[in-house]
């Protein structure tokens, strides 16, 4: 990101009752592997005219957002309001001390909003105080009366979309001036405070998700959008040494002995760095970090699973999902479960939703079962982006 006179402001407090998913509102429902707000976000992280992105949340979405944001530079969050408007106005306040010129205010319940559509609007804006995308009305539109319905003429009818652009010095003041009134989108308050708008094209990819129904499509869309979908497994054992603790899926448990290796034995993360150079054919980790080599002796083992996912990326791919099982007699991995998750997450930079960890033991059976080592097996899905 560059310009820093042109800043993004992306409104995500809302609760989206009508796509109910439990607990969490739909910004944060996975598409593809990734949260529908994430998407969102990376279309402005990525845009060259967009210097600044301020989020506006819920006041219990904290957790959700940084689990979404992580590894993504942004400013602090901002914790929003009642209303759509009062969470517009608590953003624009927020991003006042940056001095910015342009502000694109972007709902982020539109995961699919395009490079092309964010530069029109930014462009729209060099010869007009707002820019709104704008998409013709298809569909034959009915209004319901007291008895039976009466068709609109849809010629002049157009629907609006986000981003929607604007002078941030004049946007801000007329939604401290209209902060009573009662808008949808906030090409309403530059309406209605006189502000000159240009028009630009839309797209009808850059829906919002209002609906499960909108969900489902939404998923084709993404699913198609990233192209190929590959799987690969992996499988690792390591012996027990001396010790007074070994390390399970990037988590330090204290234990009676340790687990030899040339690293630091880690035999989730050794199964699970297979499981990702074999989605893209790329060899095993010994291909990589040669066990014959001393560079690589009791080094963490994340480092390895951290160049399998940078492997993945350079090949134009994301890692959407694994899941590793652990083989042994002791420890207990249920204790340690969530922390292993949320530790590989971190390292391959996705969601935690995205993670599992399983175990399982052999019965007794074999050298595992007699508690001779631990073994690991695990399966990644990776998706190489269409090209």
């Amino acid at each position: 990101m560059s310009n820093s006179s042109t800043v993004a402001l992306i409104v995500a407090a809302g609760r989206g009752e009508r796509a109910p998913n439990g607990s969490k509102p739909k910004q944060y429902r996975l598409l593809a592997g990734k949260p529908v707000l994430r998407w969102a976000i990376e279309a402005f992280v990525q845009n060259q005219m967009v210097g600044l992105i301020q989020v506006v949340i819920g006041a219990d979405d904290r957790f959700h957002y940084d689990e979404t944001t992580r590894g993504i530079n942004l400013c602090e969050p901002i914790v929003g309001g009642v209303t759509r408007q009062e969470s517009v106005l608590i953003g624009l306040e927020a991003l006042k001390e940056q001095k910015p010129n342009k502000v694109l205010i972007h709902d982020g319940a539109r995961p699919f909003v395009s490079q092309a559509l964010i530069q029109r609007v930014v462009s729209a804006l060099d010869t007009a105080e707002a820019a709104v995308p704008l998409l013709p009305v298809s569909d034959t539109i009915r209004r319901k009366k007291k008895s039976g319905y009466e068709i609109v003429a849809r010629e002049d009818l157009r629907r609006a979309q986000t981003p929607q652009g604007f002078s941030f010095e004049r946007i801000l003041a007329a939604h401290r001036k209209l902060h009573d009134l009662t808008a949808t989108d906030d090409m309403i308050i530059a309406e209605k405070a006189g502000m000159t708008i240009n028009d630009v094209v839309g797209e009808e990819g850059n829906f919002k998700l209002t609906n499960n129904q909108d969900f489902k499509l939404a998923e084709m869309i993404s699913t198609n959008t990233l192209g190929e979908v590959r799987t690969g497994t992996g499988f690792d054992v390591h012996e027990f040494s001396s010790g007074e603790y070994i390390w399970l899926c990037g988590v330090r448990i204290p234990h009676q002995m340790g687990l030899k290796g040339h690293s630091d034995a880690d035999v989730g993360l050794h199964a699970l760095t297979d499981a990702i150079l074999g989605s893209i054919c790329a060899g095993d980790i010994g291909v990589h970090f040669p066990p014959t080599d001393p560079q690589w002796r009791g080094v963490p083992s994340h480092i390895f699973l951290a160049k399998a996912v940078t492997l993945v990326r350079e090949r134009g791919g994301d890692v959407v999902h694994v899941d590793v099982t652990l083989i042994c007699e002791q420890p207990k991995v249920s204790v340690y479960r969530n922390e292993m998750r949320r530790k590989i997450a971190q390292i391959l930079d996705i969601n935690s939703d995205c993670v599992s960890v399983k175990a399982t033991t052999t019965d007794g059976l074999g050298t595992i079962g007699r508690g001779e080592g631990i073994a690991a097996q695990a399966i990644a899905t990776t998706r190489l982006r269409a090209t």
